[in-house]
């Protein structure tokens, strides 16, 4: 499966927020954003953080995408 925040990066345009900013208001470390920009998995702590510091939901800033296979048909779980 993938994750995509593009819903957050979004959302922090609307409130004129930087990234630096959200790493600062969240209290997140430079890794997580690090990883959010490449759109790998973070955890749920540094999601609800980011959540809390933006007065959103999970929803709001994230969603995760199912990858197909190549023949078309099935899932991967990555």
């Amino acid at each position: 499966m993938l994750v995509n925040y593009d819903k957050l990066w979004k959302l922090l345009i609307d409130k004129k927020m930087n990234r630096t900013e959200l790493k600062e208001a969240a209290r997140i470390s430079f890794n997580v954003l690090a990883k959010l920009g490449k759109g790998e998995t973070v955890s749920m702590e540094s999601i609800l953080k980011i959540c809390k510091a933006l007065d959103c939901d999970i929803s709001d800033v994230m969603e995760v995408e199912k990858e197909e296979r190549k023949n078309g048909n099935s899932y991967s779980n990555k």
